[in-house]
């Protein structure tokens, strides 16, 4: 009995980490749709590309690309244990797809709201501001996650357009739906597209003066 609970540990750990790789992955392949033509400060990283670092870590995308993705794959197979529970079976979206859109929406909009008052507590930059970034930040997160409910779609889609194989694979099946769907999050919920809901350092690399969020 025991040997069989650790291994289920285990296989729990091993889906939640294969998650959050997933997640980090789609947040960077994010920005290149919200910023296609724009330069993105990603801190620390920055000095591997030429950039300069302002920040190494608080208040860049690379923040938001470890932080969101934790906390994102933490609600998700929370979220996801929670409806299998009340279904009595296994989350599927061919099976269940009204509760598999409203996992989505409750496991996004826990997640980055736990990441965004996470980020508010803990960021010195928000220092005399972190009841405000928390509110601001819950807000956002709530609106842009009423964007996504259209993540479960992509893959069924997808199947259509090119074929189940394709749709079938980790791209199709995870990682498209999931970097579409940070694109609109973001995008929508913190008006993060262009030259918008850009940092002070990437408003001055960018040669720009307006549009940052302060």
């Amino acid at each position: 009995h025991g040997q069989n609970k650790s291994s289920a540990t285990m296989a729990l750990v091993q889906a939640v980490a294969k998650t959050f790789g997933t997640y980090c992955i789609a947040d960077f392949l994010s920005n290149f749709i919200q910023h296609p033509t724009q330069k993105m400060d990603y801190g620390a990283f920055n000095q591997l590309i030429g950039r300069e670092v302002d920040q190494p870590f608080w208040g860049t995308r690379t923040e938001h690309i470890v932080g969101v993705a934790a906390c994102l794959a933490v609600t998700d197979h929370a979220s996801q244990k929670v409806f299998s529970s009340y279904l009595g079976r296994e989350l599927c979206f061919a099976k269940s797809p009204a509760a598999f859109v409203a996992h989505t929406f409750f496991f996004i909009a826990g997640g980055v709201t736990i990441y965004c008052i996470g980020d508010a507590a803990l960021n010195p930059l928000n220092e005399g501001k972190r009841t405000e970034a928390a509110l601001s930040g819950t807000y956002a997160s709530n609106v842009g996650a009423c964007t996504a409910w259209f993540e479960p779609y992509v893959a069924p889609t997808l199947a259509r357009v090119a074929g189940p194989a394709a749709a079938g694979t980790w791209f199709g099946s995870s990682l498209l739906p999931a970097t579409l769907a940070y694109a609109t999050v973001k995008g929508v919920g913190w008006t993060d597209w262009g030259n918008l809901g850009l940092n002070d350092l990437e408003m001055k690399i960018n040669g720009l003066t307006t549009g940052h969020r302060g």
